[in-house]
């Protein structure tokens, strides 16, 4: 089947390394998976908020980076052609995890560090300096 070829004559290894390898397979999955968190991050769209208002504070901020991923992966997947068809099973792989919350808060210990714990003081006290 011969293709209509846009590129110089010297680029079309190119073309055959991702056409022929699928090196750009997951492109759009990648694109879009990390695209939807920057526009949250640049906007303050946040799941969190909704729901520290609703239980826990760190429990929640948990809950919602998951939850947030799993929204990502999901619009992300749908819009990969290669990976429409894999879409809920991705999903129901990114819910399975949270059935170790539970554990996770009895049995691990988090350390005064720990970015669900420290995050709203460290960024108070970020704001208050003056920078350079």
């Amino acid at each position: 089947m011969e293709h209509e070829h846009h590129l110089p004559e010297f680029l079309h290894f190119l073309e055959e390394i991702i056409e022929e390898h699928s090196v750009l397979r997951g492109m759009v999955f990648g694109f879009i998976h990390t695209l939807i968190p920057l526009i949250g991050f640049y906007t303050g769209w946040s799941i969190n908020r909704f729901l520290k208002i609703i239980s826990n504070g760190a429990i929640a901020g948990i809950i919602g980076i998951v939850l947030a991923h799993i929204i990502a992966d999901f619009i992300a997947a749908l819009a990969d052609p290669h990976l429409q068809s894999a879409a809920f099973g991705i999903v129901i792989g990114g819910f399975l995890p949270l059935l170790t919350v539970p554990f996770l808060e009895k049995y691990v210990t988090k350390s005064r560090y720990h970015t669900v714990v420290g995050d709203h003081e460290d960024l108070k006290r970020d704001l208050k300096k003056r920078h350079k």
